[in-house]
């Protein structure tokens, strides 16, 4: 291990610390997701296009991919103590401008901010993963990612419920009151690390750039994610346009009963990640893309109205979101594995590629959806996740004729020269 990583024990970790940290990355992670359920209340009491309103999800998500390319890095360089505090009461910030927002341009500002900062929990994966054993890192990922995917989904419930209850702004006020409770208690609790790295800022940029170059397994997972998670995106940003409009005529907290129920993949992320330690990343990630082709034909049901279209979208996004979630285990466990010296930098490269693709899925999304009605929104995740299935199938049927030759250098070797 190079001098100055944290340095992982037997044990690692406590288990109240690690759930702490997994709750961490629920809340840090939920302002993003918040405008998918309300987002034609946002429109409705700003007076724009529900349109118009949606593009507060692609700014929230550019704005996160934007703070991991540039603030995640920081993770092999700063204590993260120190980093992930500071980071939490931006967000507060931007979450607190938000709900005070009076205009659309104001708003979609906050949502940016909000994203750039609210990288928390991509600071804290790597961060965790260098504080464990190898043989408990997917498991401790799987955990961490859990509640990330809890923060997601609830993320939505709870802006959906409490948005058409008080408004759309209760919940980036609410929200704002407790992320600065969270960061108090994180001032105290995590524990003190050692940067990995003193490079300057920009050699860190250039670094993370420069693996994306070099690693190529680093660059199928960035693709892999970047293509499901488009089509995640998509799905459930168009989810609000489905059921608030004529086909169902419901109201805001409908995107949150529906999130409800796919909030129970977030017990899929550890057994993905007790997978991934035993077969590997990659029959993982094949069984997961399959997964989310079949979610892909199974959300066409939602056009069917009435109380079938709502049970067959509603398993649908389940499915798709197990699918999605457990594939990311499965990919931060291959990048992971690969320079541990850098585990903040590879991270920054793997979700800037995800949340690119997830900015691009929202916009996509809403496209799709006003041009061709949800049926185009299928189309579009369908689409997405054969391209990333087709690309793991050639990246496994290689690997598979690298080890039957035994060629020096295995599947990364093939990889390379692909």
């Amino acid at each position: 291990m190079p001098s100055g990583s944290p340095r992982p024990d037997q044990a690692g970790p406590s288990r109240r610390l690690i759930s702490l940290l997994a709750l961490t990355c629920g809340v840090g992670v939920a302002g993003i997701y918040f405008p998918q359920a309300i987002s034609p209340l946002i429109a409705d009491d700003l007076g724009v296009s529900r349109g118009a309103a949606a593009a507060v999800v692609t700014a929230a998500q550019f704005g996160y991919a934007t703070g991991v390319f540039l603030l995640v890095p920081l993770g092999d360089r700063l204590a993260h103590r120190r980093l992930v505090v500071t980071l939490l009461a931006v967000t507060a910030a931007g979450l607190l401008v938000a709900g005070l927002a009076t205009a659309l341009p104001l708003l979609l500002a906050a949502s940016v901010l909000i994203g750039v900062a609210t990288v928390v929990p991509q600071i804290i994966i790597p961060m965790a993963a260098g504080l464990v054993p190898e043989r408990r890192r997917g498991a401790v990922t799987g955990t961490l990612l859990s509640g990330l995917i809890g923060g997601i989904l609830l993320a939505r419930s709870f802006s959906g419920g409490l948005g058409q209850w008080l408004g759309w702004r209760a919940p980036y006020l609410v929200a704002a009151a407790v992320v600065v409770l969270l960061a108090v208690v994180l001032a105290f609790a995590v524990p003190a690390t050692t940067p990995s790295s003193t490079e300057r800022y920009p050699a860190l940029l250039a670094t993370t750039i420069r693996l994306l170059r070099t690693e190529p397994d680093l660059r199928r997972s960035g693709l892999y994610q970047a293509l499901v998670f488009a089509g995640f995106s998509a799905a459930w940003t168009s989810l609000a346009l489905l059921v608030t409009g004529p086909a169902y005529g419901m109201g805001a907290s409908a995107v949150g009963v529906i999130a409800l129920v796919g909030a129970a993949s977030m017990f899929a992320t550890p057994i993905a990640g007790r997978l991934t330690d035993r077969h590997g990343s990659d029959p993982v990630g094949l069984v997961c893309m399959l997964g989310t082709v079949a979610a892909a034909a199974l959300l066409t049901t939602g056009g069917l109205g009435g109380v079938p279209g709502l049970v067959g979208v509603t398993l649908a996004l389940l499915l798709l979101d197990v699918a999605v979630q457990a594939g990311q285990v499965a990919n931060q466990a291959r990048i992971f594995a690969l320079r541990p010296e850098a585990r903040s930098r590879l991270n920054t490269a793997y979700m800037t590629c995800s949340f690119l693709g997830g900015s691009a899925g929202s916009w996509l999304g809403v496209r799709a959806y006003t041009g061709l009605g949800w049926n185009g929104v299928c189309l579009l995740v369908a689409v997405l996740a054969v391209l990333a299935l087709a690309r793991h199938l050639v990246a496994m049927r290689r690997g598979s004729a690298v080890g039957a030759g035994g060629l020096a250098g295995g599947v990364q070797g093939v990889e390379e020269r692909a």
